[in-house]
């Protein structure tokens, strides 16, 4: 299969009163059809705010720069019109965001919303609208979609409200699904659960997934592709085989190595010794040159170029172009 998205040079600032926050730095990468791809990183390396822009969902003080693109079927949906991302969102893109507490309006029933964006959508009755809310909770797994239909957000747990979650984001077939940290602050067995259900929904349906995540662990089973940005920028891009087997950027291999393993020394995690760049004002070379333990002299002066290591591997390292 082909691409169905294309992101190109895309950038993303945020005007503060300390200064302009650069949040996402010329990010340029491709997600293929039907397959799940993986956005990964720590807190605040850009992850989210990638994904808000292919939903079209930057705010002020939030801005996209003008020379950013993002290909939907090759079409450049940063020159829609409202309408155009009226019809966009929903039935082209949906996205689960990652805290269903606060996503779900406390104050309506669940068959209400779940019926709400349906209704906008499509010309439906209330009542047909209400069976395919009951037909959408059924496939996401919640028992007694009728009657939980009729209750609130604080009666359902949290795996329960994320699947509510995951229901309202399929509600219209969405060609392509992002899935915001979608089992945050879930335990283990429920996060297992989710992505289980939501990787048989995206098999039976072909439908283009992208996970957005800090966790490595969370992706081994269900991401073909997998994105590494770090400090807003992609340090390396490849499938789930090369950066698993075959990591070629430090930070990509330190994250890797936080991952908790049960064949290693009970009790023992591996960390990533310092902290992030100041986004206000980030280096002009490698942004992890500071904490990576292979530093070269020139990776604090420039960002290296893009090095191809495969036809599906590319990584941003002076390591693998052989400088000095």
């Amino acid at each position: 299969m082909g691409n169905i998205l294309q992101v190109e040079n895309l950038s993303v600032t945020y005007g503060t009163h300390t200064g302009e926050i650069q949040a996402v730095r010329d990010v340029s990468f491709t997600i293929e059809e039907g397959a799940v791809t993986a956005i990964v990183g720590e807190s605040g390396c850009g992850k989210s705010v990638t994904s808000k822009s292919i939903m079209g969902l930057i705010q002020k003080p939030g801005m996209v720069a003008g020379e950013s693109k993002i290909l939907f079927r090759g079409e450049n949906i940063l020159a829609y019109t409202k309408k155009q991302w009226d019809s966009y969102r929903g039935q082209k893109c949906s996205m689960i965001f990652q805290d269903a507490l606060t996503a779900l309006n406390p104050t309506m029933n669940i068959g209400r919303q779940v019926t709400e964006k349906i209704m906008a959508h499509e010309k439906i009755s209330r009542q047909k609208a209400w069976q395919e809310g009951i037909r959408m909770l059924k496939l996401v797994g919640i028992p007694n979609a009728p009657m939980r239909m009729k209750q609130y957000p604080h009666e359902f747990s949290g795996g329960m409200r994320q699947r509510v979650m995951i229901a309202i984001a399929l509600t219209l077939n969405p060609q392509l699904l992002i899935a915001d940290e979608p089992t945050t602050a879930l335990d283990v067995t429920v996060q297992a659960d989710i992505l289980d259900m939501m990787k048989g929904i995206q098999q039976e349906h072909g439908m283009t997934v992208i996970l957005i995540t800090h966790d490595l662990g969370i992706v081994a089973d269900c991401a073909r592709h997998i994105i590494v940005m770090y400090a807003g920028k992609v340090v390396e891009t490849g499938s789930a085989e090369d950066i698993f087997y075959r990591p070629a950027h430090p930070y990509t291999k330190a994250l890797l190595s936080a991952v908790p393993r049960l064949d290693l020394e009970q009790g023992h995690l591996e960390t990533i010794e310092g902290a992030p760049p100041n986004m206000a004002n980030p280096p002009k070379g490698c942004p992890f040159a500071d904490r990576c333990p292979r530093r070269l002299p020139v990776c604090g002066k420039e960002f290296p170029q893009n090095t191809r290591l495969s036809e599906s591997h590319q990584v941003c390292c002076w390591l693998q172009r052989g400088s000095e």
